[in-house]
């Protein structure tokens, strides 16, 4: 494992290498030690070192340098921008014995909750959840949820973790990081961080929805020391794909709860149809209650409040 995450570094030191070049600056030698490659970065009279460590946890990259300096600054946003930090060798994820897969469900319905999954597992575990059919969520319908989400539970049973961030919450939390993405990294860690608690731990493997910055971010906020891998398609690993439908199955109840509550059969997404039914819900209640069903950033609000 440890000459995997040594190639993975390498490979990630040069092509960090490239994107520099994309900036015209100038870049010394690499150097190897014994943990880590770095290189130095010039532009401008300012220098910034770039550190690749590997080691037992995986591999991780570091900036030294000040960080009120534009190349710093620069460096900064062209590593963690809208692209991942680390793009890791999915190699590594598959050689995991145990790792804790987290995903989420709902950041694109208007109406409803914003659910945040993690789900621990390993080699044995995988293999009994991949023989009840578990994947992407996204691929199975909401009747054949429940029944896999059942099944799911009888397997981890307790080594899981559910955020479920109500309406009215997911409002009060927008307010405060102005970013689904800072949303999305803070329910992600809380999942995690429940779960470390119980289950003895360090690999994590979720789905990308931004920048894995901002899950590291929080994570030190709280001293969690993990080894995390953010990749797209995430869901094509079994725990992400287990926590992909426990996040679901929640949703799911959300919106046929709602709608038996009132009357109305509502639906998911951010289509005209939405708007329909959040008119009518308006109608027969009033703005404080449709305002503790719905994500109010959303567009859909300059059409239902606006009018």
């Amino acid at each position: 494992m440890q000459v995997l995450f040594q190639k993975s570094a390498q490979a990630e030191i040069k092509k960090i290498e490239q994107k520099l070049t994309n900036i015209d600056c100038q870049i010394s030698e690499l150097t190897t030690k014994a943990f880590n490659y770095e290189i130095t970065v010039n532009k401008n009279k300012e220098s910034i070192k770039v550190l690749v460590y590997f080691g037992k946890k995986g591999v991780k990259t570091v900036l030294q340098g000040n960080k009120e300096s534009l190349l710093y600054k620069q460096i900064n946003k062209l590593l963690y921008g809208e692209e991942l930090f680390i793009e890791n060798n999915s190699i590594e994820m598959q050689n995991f014995d145990e790792y804790i897969g987290t995903d989420e469900s709902g950041k694109g319905d208007y109406f409803g909750p914003l659910v945040t999954a993690a789900v621990y597992t390993n080699k044995q575990i995988s293999f009994e959840l991949e023989q009840i059919g578990v994947k992407d969520s996204k691929l199975i319908s909401d009747n054949e949820i429940k029944k896999i989400e059942t099944d799911v539970k009888k397997i981890i049973k307790s080594k899981f973790e559910i955020i479920l961030i109500n309406p009215e919450k997911y409002n009060l939390l927008f307010e405060q990081f102005k970013n689904l993405n800072k949303i999305l990294a803070w329910a992600h860690t809380k999942a995690i961080q429940n779960l470390i608690a119980s289950v003895n731990c360090n690999n994590v493997i979720c789905d990308k929805f931004g920048n894995e910055y901002l899950i590291r971010s929080e994570l030190s906020k709280k001293n969690i020391d993990i080894n995390i891998f953010q990749t797209a398609k995430g869901e094509r690993f079994t725990g992400v794909a287990a926590a992909s439908i426990l996040a679901r199955a929640k949703v799911i109840d959300w919106f046929k709860n709602k709608s038996k509550e009132i009357g109305l059969e509502i639906p998911k997404g951010a289509g005209e149809q939405v708007n329909l039914i959040a008119q009518k819900i308006l109608q027969k209640t009033d703005k404080e209650y449709l305002s503790k069903m719905i994500k109010f950033h959303f567009k859909n609000s300059q059409n239902i409040f606006m009018k």
